[in-house]
């Protein structure tokens, strides 16, 4: 029962739980479109409105949601374990600034860079389930045999009695390569620009929910252009079976492969979908990040001063 008070009243509780809240935000508010833009990369449909329009006449409005129970179900504690970590190393590569004063923008990459690769353990297999699943229709093909839905739990089932633990880390080496140094860039241009547009926020905690909105979405927005073409990959990689069929063996030759077959263009295809997908998504995470943060500080002192009370007595 003594847990939860005891474990926010640390700094790191404060940013881990605080940043399990700003990942929910961000799944439930960008899934849909997550959907449209995994589909446009894997394919050669066209337009979000028109794979949109494809997807709610023919499988529903809901199954832009296929999926989603595996990324909710973790996002939580992945989001949550990128923000502490990225708190703890950002004034750990800069040791000689006080703590009352901010982390230099050199801390605040270094730091985001180094979570990015970390949380690449967590959100590459979880990632690959989510695309088997948004890419499926009703029926699925494996293996020339046709197979039902079954959900996330049924889909890591298949993947591990098929292929084993390999199979389930499929495309890790593309996501760290993906998420590391777009996350460096993610929290660096999530403080950058909310002090250029609240000067002093950074020292004193107090940007506006104007700035951490648009903050939140212009980093979104950068770190996302910046590894798109490697999300690609990624996505193609994980969305096909590991077998001796598979049309794509490597990294380097689904590069080469899919520029030979498709172009340069298809490097970008469905960046227009993931820009304003990124900016909703992670000015709500921000957000819903800072707001939890300053309602656990806040409640916290007045636990502190509710506990000085009692103990008076």
């Amino acid at each position: 029962m003594d847990f939860w008070p005891e474990f926010l009243a640390s700094s790191w509780g404060k940013e881990f739980v605080a940043g399990g809240f700003g990942g929910i935000a961000g799944v439930i508010s960008g899934y849909p479109l997550d959907s449209i833009r995994v589909r446009q990369q894997n394919s050669k449909c066209g337009s979000a409105f028109r794979v949109f329009r494809n997807v709610v006449a023919t499988e529903g409005p809901l199954s832009l949601y296929r999926g989603m129970a595996a990324p909710l179900a973790s996002v939580t504690f992945q989001n949550a374990m990128v923000f502490q970590i990225y708190a703890t190393l950002s004034r750990a590569f800069d040791r000689d600034i006080p703590a009352s004063d901010p982390p230099s923008y050199k801390g605040v990459a270094l730091g985001g860079t180094v979570a990015g690769a970390i949380q690449s353990l967590i959100i590459s297999p979880v990632e690959l389930v989510k695309i088997q699943l948004q890419l499926q229709s009703k029926n699925h093909k494996y293996n020339n045999q046709t197979i039902s839905l079954k959900g996330p739990v049924d889909v890591t089932r298949r993947i591990f009695r098929q292929e084993g633990w390999r199979g389930v880390y499929r495309g890790l080496t593309i996501t760290v390569l993906r998420d590391a140094h777009s996350h460096g860039l993610y929290f660096w241009a999530y403080e950058y620009t909310k002090e250029q547009l609240h000067p002093g926020c950074r020292k004193n905690g107090q940007e506006s929910f104007q700035a951490m909105l648009i903050a939140g979405g212009l980093a979104g927005v950068v770190s996302w252009i910046s590894c798109y073409a490697l999300d690609v990959v990624k996505t193609r990689l994980q969305a096909q079976s590991q077998s001796k069929s598979a049309k794509y063996h490597g990294i380097v030759d689904c590069f080469r492969r899919s520029m030979r077959e498709e172009g340069h263009g298809v490097l970008w295809r469905g960046v227009g979908t993931t820009v304003g997908r990124a900016f909703l998504v992670n000015g709500a995470i921000f957000t819903a990040y800072e707001t939890a943060l300053r309602f656990f500080f806040s409640n916290n002192n007045n636990n502190h001063a509710n506990i000085e009370t009692e103990n008076t007595f």
